[in-house]
């Protein structure tokens, strides 16, 4: 028998680590797929990047705008309220029959609140994750308690959300399914790739991502200030990315925005793409910054990685990365130990704990073949052994 799976993608950032479950769910029989288009992707300033989901030609169910138009803490609540609003206008029209939603954003809070009264069950994919630097922490544990299903990405985390009571048939731990496309993405040479970023590429090349610390989030102007000061003051070219639509973002922007003015042979992107970006994963020396990327895809390539904060803190995590507060002199040290040969030589063999790259099909199975009905709506809270 049919079924409709609705999957929800808010920014770049979650639509790379969908795009292998979007594509199993779409080859598999009896499953019509639904794509709710919502957040910073409907956003101009953060480059519209809805436009990646359409061009890769999915059937879009609808689109929630949210109206991110500011960084403050008020502008984010009322965006999160905004898209309850949204997506609740968008069930009542027409509810799938499972809903799937990702990670931590409050883009996808707004989901999985939405699909509450509507008895609709929610599909949690990258719960039990601990990133203690951010209100993600919180959004994170409260779609688990809100979901269904989950799809940790690695066997810690699965203990985790059985911790916080969920019954152990809801949970399957698969992999994180971002690392499927590490292995079918065509990727460019570094020539090509250089031409495209209009950047020299040469060595070392450093990919930056930062994003504020939302607990922390007076603190952000200095913290960037910092990163800005130590990037500067090192050799090579830099490939940067845009942060996403978080509290304090603003502050980031300008500062990343005036090191690429100040610095030769720096490239400032608001959306790379998944070509690009896992080109960059391929040819670059290191990684710095605090982007969950770092952690999650950097291990498949071996890829140094230098995080900086506190905003990935508590995050399962293998040899590759290298951990490091927010003083200038500390990152340039830090940076410059990942780009010794000797750190990368080390690295060789590195098996990354969130999976083998074969996640997608696993979960695309569960979703098609779970018994829908009262069993999977009701949820029973499972009591610690005292």
């Amino acid at each position: 028998m049919s079924r409709a799976i609705g999957v929800v993608t808010v920014a770049r950032s979650d639509y790379g680590h969908l795009t292998p479950l979007l594509q199993a769910l779409h080859a598999a029989p009896d499953v019509e797929l639904l794509v709710y288009i919502a957040g910073s992707h409907l956003a101009a300033r953060f480059g519209r990047t809805a436009s990646l989901v359409e061009d890769d030609g999915w059937d879009i169910a609808a689109r929630v705008d949210m109206d991110i138009d500011d960084d403050a803490p008020g502008a984010i609540a009322a965006a999160t309220g905004r898209g309850v609003t949204g997506f609740a206008r968008e069930f009542a029209r027409r509810a799938p029959d499972i809903l799937v939603v990702l990670g931590d954003r409050y883009e996808m809070l707004s989901a999985a609140v939405a699909a509450l009264p509507f008895a609709l069950p929610v599909a949690h994919l990258h719960g039990g994750e601990v990133t203690e630097g951010a209100i993600d922490e919180q959004i994170r544990h409260a779609i688990t308690k809100l979901a269904h299903l989950h799809f940790p990405a690695a066997e810690p985390y699965a203990e985790r959300v059985r911790q916080l009571g969920e019954e152990a048939w809801r949970v399957h731990c698969c992999g994180a399914p971002g690392l499927d496309r590490l292995q079918a993405q065509a990727t460019m040479s570094r020539e090509a790739l250089a031409e495209r970023l209009e950047l020299g590429l040469g060595h070392p090349t450093m990919l930056v991502t930062f994003h504020p610390e939302t607990l922390a989030a007076a603190d952000v102007p200095r913290q960037v200030g910092e990163l800005a000061a130590a990037l500067e003051g090192l050799p090579g070219d830099l490939v940067i990315t845009a942060p996403g639509a978080d509290t304090a973002h603003r502050a980031v922007t300008t500062a990343l925005q005036a090191l690429a003015v100040r610095r030769p042979a720096t490239r400032l992107v608001a959306a790379l793409g998944d070509e690009t970006y896992c080109s960059l994963l391929q040819v670059a020396d290191v990684m710095v910054g605090n982007s969950s990327s770092a952690i999650i895809e950097a291990p498949t390539f071996g890829l140094p990685a230098v995080n900086v904060g506190d905003r990935q803190r508590g995050r399962l995590r293998a040899a590759n990365v290298i951990d490091v507060g927010h003083d200038r002199a500390a990152i340039g040290a830090a940076i410059r130990r990942a780009l010794d040969p000797g750190f990368r030589k080390s690295l060789a063999g590195l098996v990354n704990p969130y999976g083998d790259g074969h996640a997608a099909p696993r979960i695309a199975r569960v979703l098609q073949e779970v018994e829908l009905g009262p069993r999977l709506v009701r949820k029973r809270f499972v009591d610690a052994p005292r």
